[in-house]
């Protein structure tokens, strides 16, 4: 049964991630929006955040009468369109590579580690878990899954995001290979561990809110009669789930790929001292609201993935049942 359950999630996880891959990279490119200077030339390495001191370094590195004005956030669609138009429609896959070795380790391993929870945990009279230990199952799952895939997931957002950055300045990686490898070799191996802590964080909070609420969802629904157990009810389920997952992990989100999106450069200091240097600067320079940059696309992706997800893994259990 253990097994089972990794080799179910990971096809759903799969199938999933690629289905939904351009919504993911629209998200990571809306995350970014505001994270560039207005004159990285005097600022260097400083963020956004710096640009509001008032001290004398700051009034020396700004010309005394530049006010800075935050560029307009652009929505969902418009960040599409001008993906599709700057860098051709193929773009809305750059890191589709990364996403289907990031849902083969990340997502994996932790539908199948809930799996195995769920069946060691769930009460054998009722057939159902409590509440509670839904959530915790989700929380060990989501953070060993992280873990074991965060490579990957470095990988994925610095190719989702290698398309904003100017000709010169782009890493143009050929694939998730040569980006972790690339990685490895420049900056160290500990690079693609980058933002681990932060990766962690939001896939225990995505796993717990996503799988605890989809079983507990599904579980109200077939108790009360509202409908039977088939599509309607996976769909239901499955789309609250995703709702539930996207407002507890987009902050999260956010602060993470900023990080593993950071370049590190020889003799400078990085741009972010951690994840909670990374959330003041970006709370200081964009507002509390910039923590819920992306929503839109991170919720329309979040939707469809999560049904995808869950249809799929129902369709793959009924073809696996007798295995």
């Amino acid at each position: 049964m253990g097994v089972k359950g990794f080799v179910e999630g990971g096809i759903a996880s799969v199938v999933a991630g690629c289905s939904t891959h351009p919504l993911d990279l629209i998200k990571v490119r809306m995350q970014l929006q505001g994270e560039s200077l207005p004159n990285p030339q005097q600022l260097r390495n400083l963020r956004p955040a710096l640009a509001f001191n008032s001290g004398a370094s700051a009034a020396a590195a700004i010309h005394p009468t530049s006010i800075h004005v935050p560029p307009p956030r652009a929505g969902p669609i418009s960040v599409g369109v001008r993906i599709v138009q700057s860098e051709g429609i193929r773009a809305l896959f750059s890191g589709v590579s990364a996403t289907v070795l990031r849902q083969t380790l990340y997502s994996t391993t932790r539908m199948g580690l809930y799996d195995v929870l769920k069946q060691k945990w769930t009460n054998r009279d009722t057939g159902n878990m409590p509440l509670a230990r839904k959530i915790i199952a989700g929380l060990i799952a989501g953070g060993i899954g992280a873990a074991v895939g965060n490579p990957a997931d470095v990988a994925m957002v610095r190719m989702q995001a290698d398309g904003r950055l100017p000709a010169a300045q782009r890493r143009n990686y050929n694939g998730v290979v040569d980006s972790i490898t690339r990685m490895a070799k420049r900056e160290g191996v500990t690079s693609l561990w980058r933002g681990s802590s932060l990766t962690v964080n939001r896939a225990m909070i995505v796993t717990a809110s996503q799988l605890a609420s989809y079983d507990q969802i599904k579980e109200a629904i077939l108790e009360n009669g509202v409908m039977r157990d088939g599509l309607g009810t996976h769909v239901t389920a499955s789309f609250a789930a995703g709702f539930v997952a996207a407002v507890a992990s987009n902050p999260v989100d956010v602060i993470k790929t900023r990080v593993m999106n950071m370049k590190v450069e020889a003799g400078r200091a990085p741009p972010y001292n951690g994840a909670i240097d990374c959330a003041l600067k970006t709370v200081r320079a964009e507002g509390a609201t910039a923590l819920y940059k992306g929503f839109i696309p991170t919720i329309s992706r979040q939707g469809p993935f999560t049904v995808v997800l869950f249809v799929t893994l129902e369709q793959v259990r009924k073809l696996l049942k007798d295995f």
